[in-house]
């Protein structure tokens, strides 16, 4: 099959038009063989509320997807705003992502510690998504704090948002 793309549609001009879009910033995270693998991810989507399901996008470059699709139980964590060092943390190299994280560990999920909203899942479809990976996700269990305003994700950076 030959893809053909708008000249005026490049990857540059993709970022740079969806970086006007904001989005939450999510923390996807697992424990397996003993450690934490996980992400920070902007692509966290609501799919369908019966059965409930989310979706999130993995890059095929991802080092970390390959390991984290082997995890049979997901925690995503929203972050909240006084978690952006957490989102600063977690630009560390893989190896190094959770050191000074407070996490929590229910069935192999693992969580940020006080985020603002609380997501177990099961990973169910994987869809090959042009230069992504989809996943649909059952969500196995949900919380929010409601006290708390999100961390988003707007022009490129994290922001809070204005009272």
């Amino acid at each position: 099959m030959t893809q053909t793309t708008t000249p005026s549609v490049t990857p540059a001009a993709m970022r740079r038009t969806l970086a006007g879009f904001a989005t939450g910033l999510s923390v996807v995270a697992a424990e397996i063989d003993g450690r934490l693998v996980g992400m920070p991810v902007n692509s966290l989507v609501s799919v369908s509320l019966d059965p409930p399901m989310v979706s999130l996008a993995f890059a095929d470059t991802s080092t970390t997807w390959p390991v984290l699709r082997r995890a049979p139980h997901w925690g995503i964590s929203v972050l909240g705003e006084a978690q952006a060092q957490v989102l600063q943390d977690l630009r560390r190299p893989a190896a190094e992502r959770f050191g000074g994280i407070e996490m929590r560990i229910d069935d192999g999920a693992a969580f940020v510690q006080g985020a603002l909203a609380t997501i177990a899942v099961t990973p169910r479809t994987a869809v090959a998504a042009g230069d992504h990976t989809l996943v649909l996700l059952e969500v196995e269990d949900l919380r929010r704090d409601e006290s708390q305003r999100p961390l988003v994700f707007f022009d490129s950076s994290s922001h809070t948002l204005s009272r």
